[in-house]
């Protein structure tokens, strides 16, 4: 199994590095990581060339850890039937890594992985998306922070993994459970730290705030 985590993890990995808020800039002849936040992720991409470009990169980003889990378990389902569901947490976890540290920018600079966190979410649990979701919007909506929403989001994400595998709602089999439940908190905490400066300033209180304006 070490060698189908890696294996599960390179598919994510490659599916994570394409960022599509990236390339959606630069056909504008710019450069994402250049402007706004310097995120190539779809909340800057909202604010910088506005809605459509916002969807389309959320769509994308939300795509890369679905495809990634897709074609894992059509690798692993067969061979590895007792683990597929811990190698697509890993091939989720590869799409986040891939979108937030792409091998051929500048500094490994991509997004911070929310929206992938989100398309995993929908990919190897659907029934976490409910709560994950309302979180997250229910934040954005009282606050007008997305970062905050989005940690408040990543924080849901492991707990409910963690209720529902105890519950036996994961389909994951006993061995591999506390290793999902691991790997769940490692992506919940690499987000959050991905968040670090947010922190920062809405401890500060000059966070900035969700705006439908086009910069």
């Amino acid at each position: 199994m070490v060698l189908s985590r890696a294996v599960a993890f390179l598919i994510g990995y490659f599916c994570g590095i394409v960022l599509v808020g990236y390339i959606y800039s630069r056909l504008k002849h710019q450069d994402i990581t250049k402007v706004g936040s310097g995120n190539a992720g779809s909340t800057n991409a909202l604010r910088m060339y506005g809605w459509k470009a916002g969807l389309i990169t959320l769509l994308g980003d939300v795509s890369k850890p679905m495809v990634a889990i897709l074609l894992t378990w059509l690798l692993f389902k067969e061979r590895s039937p007792e683990g597929v569901r811990l190698l697509e947490l890993y091939a989720g976890f590869g799409a986040i890594i891939g979108h937030n540290y792409p091998f051929y920018m500048k500094d490994f600079k991509g997004g911070k992985g929310i929206a992938c966190t989100g398309g995993m979410m929908i990919a190897f649990c659907p029934i976490e998306v409910p709560v994950g979701i309302s979180v997250f919007l229910l934040t954005v909506v009282l606050t007008k922070y997305v970062s905050l929403g989005s940690i408040l989001g990543l924080i849901s994400f492991f707990i409910q993994t963690v209720a529902f595998g105890e519950m036996g709602l994961l389909n994951v089999t006993q061995a591999y459970r506390i290793e999902v439940y691991v790997l769940a908190g490692v992506i919940m905490v690499m987000g959050i730290f991905r968040h670090h400066e947010n922190i920062r300033r809405l401890l500060a209180g000059n966070e900035n705030k969700f705006s439908m304006k086009k910069k």
